[in-house]
């Protein structure tokens, strides 16, 4: 069982520390500049921001440099370039989530609107995806894992962030 929670542990804590940084440290100059797509409606919307964007991937990737330095042997286990794995799941997330508010403008959903399973598994397929280029081929196991977990994981912090006013809504 150890076998598993490891490698699940050392890449969840990225990829969730990532999104959950562009919220907290986010804001400033939206990642589409205010424009619209051929529909007339925001590609992304004013939540997704090229601060956020960058303070998720750098403070997500930072996370894995603190993980290698004080765990190496579990993080090389898990990726034989952990921080370029760490890199990679921290870009892939705010990707995914930005990929996920351009269906939910597409969709017509406003910004802040619920789309239950969108909202919470779009930035850990993106990370999961992208890190797929550092190192051998991912854990078929970890993956549905990640993806079974992270739904609730993500209602319960953004409940938190929403009661500790770092969201407008608490979803």
């Amino acid at each position: 069982m150890q076998e598993l929670w490891i490698p699940l542990l050392l890449t969840a804590i990225p990829l969730y520390v990532a999104n959950a940084s562009a919220v907290v440290f986010g804001g400033k100059t939206p990642v589409d500049f205010n424009r619209t797509w051929g529909d007339g409606k925001p590609i992304l919307g004013k939540g997704k921001t090229w601060k956020g964007f960058g303070m998720g991937v750098l403070i997500g990737t930072f996370t894995g440099g603190i993980i290698l330095h004080y765990f190496p042997t579990q993080a090389l286990a898990t990726s034989p370039e952990y921080l370029l794995f760490s890199f990679l799941l921290s870009a892939g997330a705010l990707v995914g989530d930005m990929a996920g508010s351009f269906i939910k403008r597409r969709m017509g959903m406003q910004r802040g609107q619920a789309a239950h399973f969108l909202d919470q598994l779009d930035f850990v397929v993106g990370g999961l995806v992208l890190s797929l280029l550092a190192g051998p081929p991912y854990w078929v196991t970890v993956f549905l894992v990640l993806i079974m977990i992270t739904p609730f994981l993500h209602m319960a912090f953004n409940r938190l962030a929403y009661l500790l006013g770092l969201k407008s809504v608490p979803w």
